[in-house]
């Protein structure tokens, strides 16, 4: 037969499970405004029954109950709603950040105000303008002279400020990597926790919450994965290769700095490169490598080629006190070397070519057919591009599909008529800006007709991979320039023989030879022509579109970054406010299972009241 007291127990395991349910909705509602925190809630079951159904239990006619018990405390959790969230908060951390920066962007471009380098340049040309049409006002030299020096102060501050931004957004991927690093160890440490609860057959319910919050965190800095939820062998995978795994994890160093200095992350354990294709790291690295890398390398292609050009012109023109030859800015080579060598590896000999400008030996004309055939290889970001050429093609039309090859080499026609080669900027980060690497000819348009290389085929190659490459390339008229000092936006400046004497800016050309008359103004007047001449370096275009597409190009790009920012916010917020639904603290519900708790906690006290005096009755009251 059943224990007398057996209904003091029952009574007991119910107030107990009542009790336990209380708790956990007092947990919930203190947590109600906790970052993470997933409402929880109790299971009741019963337990085994006292008898077995094969037992002999002749005064029992069927199995006794023995109450109620609480089987677990689970937390409301829906996992596909949770990596859904995840993998949104990694496009959402990198439109956040793309927006951010590139709205920076826009502010260095200050485009259209009275200081602005286009402004500038525009002021710059207009005294080129007046200097034409009075050679001989000196107040007309000082007026370009002093003009000058604005607009190289105005393109040396822009690119300090792109130097500056560049480096603000280098120190963010510093942080981000060591905050990836931190969260990795976090989420470890809490694998290892929930293991240990885990074996002692608890749930631990707060600590998957907590770790959760992590990985969402992490979700933000960098696209993750998240495999074998809430076991122990939790893991977090990042583009495939595994960031935690239990309670282990790897960790990001940043390594490998760039010809600016500038580092990439990487895996501590292999070295080999972090691909960060979301998130605030991976729109970080974009920003610093491409878009403000691009912004730098643009301007430094106009401020090169601005510079080159005028002191092209300007060296050929005489000024009133009657020098010639003189460069209106000064340019600073890379190196000293004439040649160009140069030692790249660093073990103490000449092993590289460093041109940035080649000019061939004969004068061309821009519609003359060229009458041969043949394929021309230049250099392009990873190996060469071939360029072919047919005997009807025009020397303009062979120039324009060189420079629409997708090349890091340009051609255009210089003022004599030479087939002018000159670097751009290069795409690959492994590859110094403003060099040439690769000129080949399989006939003979470069080598007799334009006069740029001594002999067809790989043989007479122009390579940049080898000390004294300009040997090959044709004597006689031939000129080539050594490569700039790098970002030339940023050391641009007045020749020094320029602002010690203005008589010495050029005004006219003059004729046979002979120095030009005072009221020669055929200099200045080409110099300010070439405010509107397609002489930029990258494709046929003039400054002034160079500032126009570069204000669209960062214009459209900000669009771009905030439409898709708020588009992914929206998508967020409803996926986080569907989980908050689901798994938030609903206050109203929370006291409807009190009530209900508070009730049964009441009627099991009362039911243990009435066993006790039952038993009271028995013990007490019953004689002998």
């Amino acid at each position: 037969m059943t224990s007398t007291f057996a209904g003091i127990e029952i009574g007991k395991r119910s107030l107990n499970a009542q009790s336990t349910g209380m708790a956990t909705i007092g947990h919930n509602l203190a947590n109600a405004s906790t970052e993470g925190y997933s409402r929880q809630r109790i299971e009741l079951g019963t337990p085994e029954p006292l008898y077995a159904p094969e037992l002999n239990r002749e005064e029992v006619p069927g199995q006794l109950g023995q109450g109620v018990m609480v089987s677990r405390i689970e937390r409301v959790r829906d996992d596909l709603l949770e990596g859904k969230i995840v993998s949104e908060s990694g496009l959402e951390g990198y439109w956040n950040t793309r927006d951010k920066f590139v709205l920076q962007l826009e502010q260095i471009h200050n485009e259209p105000s009275d200081s602005s380098v286009r402004t500038l340049m525009n002021k710059f040309w207009d005294s080129w303008q007046e200097l034409a049409t009075r050679p001989t006002d000196t107040a007309a030299r000082e007026a370009v002279l002093s003009r000058g020096e604005a607009l190289t102060e105005g393109i040396r501050d822009r690119y300090r400020r792109l130097s500056d931004f560049r480096s603000q957004v280098d120190g963010d991927v510093r942080g981000t990597v060591g905050q990836i690093n931190d969260y990795a160890k976090q989420i470890a440490a809490v694998n290892a926790e929930i293991v240990k609860s885990r074996a002692l057959g608890d749930n631990p319910n707060d600590l998957m919450d907590r770790r959760d919050l992590l990985v969402e965190k992490l979700g933000h800095l960098v696209p993750v994965a998240v495999d074998h939820r809430d076991s122990d062998e939790f893991m977090v995978h990042i583009d495939g290769i595994v960031l935690v795994q239990g309670k282990l994890a790897r960790s990001f160093e940043m390594t490998g700095a760039d010809q600016d200095g500038y580092a990439s992350p990487v895996w501590s354990d292999t070295r080999l490169p972090v691909a960060a294709k979301g998130g605030n790291l991976g729109a970080l690295i974009e920003l610093r490598d491409g878009d403000a890398r691009k912004e730098i390398q643009t301007l430094d292609t106009m401020a090169l080629s601005f510079a080159d050009m005028v002191n092209e012109t300007h060296r050929a023109g005489y000024g009133a006190n009657g020098k010639t030859g003189l460069d209106f800015f000064k340019e600073w080579p890379f190196i000293n070397n004439i040649a160009g060598n140069y030692d790249r590896n660093g073990d103490g000999s000449y092993d590289s070519t460093y041109v940035y400008r080649i000019s061939g030996a004969n004068a061309l004309q821009a519609q003359e057919q060229i009458g041969l055939a043949g394929t021309i290889k230049i250099s392009m970001a990873s190996g060469e591009v071939e360029v072919p050429y047919n005997p009807t093609d025009t020397v303009a039309d062979l120039a324009a599909r060189i420079n629409h090859a997708g090349a890091e080499v340009t051609a255009r026609l210089d003022r004599e008529g030479k087939l002018q080669l000159r670097a751009t900027p290069a795409a690959d980060t492994a590859n110094p800006d403003f060099v040439i690497r690769h000129i080949e000819d399989s006939g003979q348009f470069l080598v007799g007709y334009a006069g740029v290389l001594r002999a067809s085929g790989p043989d007479g190659a122009y390579d940049w991979a080898k000390a004294d490459a300009v040997l090959s390339l044709r004597g006689g008229g031939l000129d080539f320039a050594v490569a700039p000092l790098s970002h030339p936006a940023g050391w641009l400046e007045i020749a020094p023989e320029i602002k010690a004497d203005t008589g010495s800016i050029a005004a006219g050309f003059g004729q046979n030879g002979a120095p030009a008359g005072s009221g020669d103004g055929s200099a200045a007047l080409a110099i300010a022509a070439l405010r509107t001449q397609s002489v930029m370096v990258g494709s046929l275009r003039t400054f002034d579109d160079h500032f126009a597409e570069a204000v669209a190009r960062v214009g459209l790009s900000g669009e771009r970054a905030q439409n898709a920012s708020d588009t992914h916010d929206r998508i967020g917020k409803q996926l986080r406010d569907l989980r908050q639904s689901l798994s938030g603290v609903n206050m109203d519900e929370e006291l409807a299972n009190m009530i209900k708790f508070q009730h049964g906690y009441a009627a099991a006290a009362k039911f243990v009241t009435h066993i006790d005096q039952m038993l009271d009755t028995i013990i007490n009251r019953m004689g002998v």
